[in-house]
């Protein structure tokens, strides 16, 4: 008989970018590989943070399937202006709808509860006691470690020490928590202690969909210009001020960014950056156009701020790298994405100060493309080893079935 898996999130399908495109395909692979698995989760409205048009008609609850997976929807609050205290608002709403939702479970072996929300564990816990069922956390956010590093909510220590005692005692409860990089792996064994079992589950990328071979030139980034790609969720993690004094310091016959995504600080940044002629904005790709964008640029861009260490593990990174193009990355030196850009040799790691080096590396990759090739062969190479998606799920499908056994 096939074992029943019951995830727990608010991003799921169609979303086909970040948590809401890990989760899909996570599911899709248990459903290809023997299990049964139904879905608690919200209406999609990531990264524009709007309810995609074609669920606007939807009633508040109802059911859908995709490729053999049954999904339970839940319509919460989605704020067009995603401050702290409306991202509070929408945890809670989002907790109360799939809370009621999870009664439409009528059987569970397994509950996997995808964090963010931290609060969407209690609703796994629902599930798994009432099933007796085992039950997972996995964390993509320390969604309170970011707001209180990013100063969301300003100082507000008083509130983040009771989130963080709310936070444990969540976590503890669950059978097993895994997370997506070494550096929150370490932080989470640090909030629940070494007698909870942890495990490592790494966001993965599909090296066979995202290659170079298979690419052509995408309509975005069809200049002949020395072409640098951002594409991804336009928000508070990034360090936009620390963007735009590199922009300013190249000129249009030097170089063209181009910003493709969308998010919550979109319509701030592209306000910052309107009167910089050689940054040009576009809206998402669909998820088949990506191999495309990623592999049409000459090389990648990304700025962390600073105070961003070990709460988030930006994704991005990862088909960055699989396009075999270069990154250029700014940020924390004790990030893990620093550790990777250092054994991979797929790019360029700077603290968020090094303006000048940054600006000096991006010349000396557009003279020199016989560099450009050497470190996107060497990122392509790396994230084959460390990040493949059929080794990790394989992995994780059998950390599942033991788990199971047990």
């Amino acid at each position: 008989m096939k074992k029943k898996i019951t995830i727990v999130g608010l991003n799921f399908y169609p979303e086909d970018t970040a948590i809401g495109l890990y989760s899909t395909q996570l599911a899709e692979y248990l459903i290809n590989n023997n299990f049964e698995v139904e879905v608690i989760t919200g209406f999609p409205y990531y990264p524009k943070w709007k309810i995609n048009d074609e669920y606007l008609d939807k009633p508040k609850n109802f059911v859908e399937y995709h490729k053999g997976i049954k999904i339970i929807r839940y319509r919460p609050y989605i704020p067009e202006n995603p401050t702290f205290l409306k991202r509070i608002l929408l945890l809670l709403d989002f907790t109360f709808g799939a809370y009621k939702n999870s009664f439409k479970i009528k059987k569970s072996d397994l509950v996997l509860t995808v964090v963010p929300f931290t609060s969407s564990i209690i609703v796994g816990n629902r599930i798994a006691k009432k099933n007796k069922a085992k039950h997972w956390v996995h964390i993509q956010d320390f969604e309170f470690d970011a707001a209180h590093e990013t100063k969301l909510t300003g100082k507000a220590n008083i509130l983040f020490r009771v989130l963080y005692k709310i936070e444990k005692n969540l976590l503890k409860k669950a059978d097993v928590i895994s997370t997506i990089s070494y550096a929150m792996l370490s932080k989470l064994q640090k909030k629940v202690g070494s007698d909870k079992t942890t495990y490592l589950l790494p966001n993965w990328v599909d090296v066979d969909f995202i290659n170079l071979e298979k690419a052509k030139r995408h309509k975005y980034l069809s200049s002949d210009k020395f072409k640098i790609l951002y594409a991804g969720n336009i928000g508070q993690k990034q360090d936009w001020s620390l963007f735009r004094k590199i922009a300013e310091q190249l000129s249009p016959e030097e170089v063209e960014f181009v910003i493709v995504g969308d998010g919550a600080a979109r319509k701030e940044v592209e306000n910052s950056l309107k009167q910089l002629p050689h940054v040009h904005f576009y809206p998402p790709v669909p998820f088949d156009e990506l191999n495309d964008l990623l592999c049409s640029a000459d090389a990648h861009i990304l700025c962390q701020k600073n105070e961003v260490v070990d709460t988030v593990m930006p994704s991005k990174i990862l088909g960055m790298m699989a396009s075999q193009k270069p990154s250029i990355i700014a940020g924390n030196r004790k990030s893990e994405v620093a550790k990777i850009m250092t054994e991979s040799n797929g790019g360029y790691y700077f603290e968020n100060n090094e303006i000048d080096n940054i600006v000096d590396t991006i010349r000396q990759l557009k003279a020199n493309p016989a560099l450009r090739e050497t470190l996107g062969r060497n990122a392509r190479r790396f994230v084959q080893q460390n990040f493949d998606s059929q080794k990790i799920l394989q992995n994780f499908t059998r950390e599942i079935r033991t788990l199971l056994s047990e």
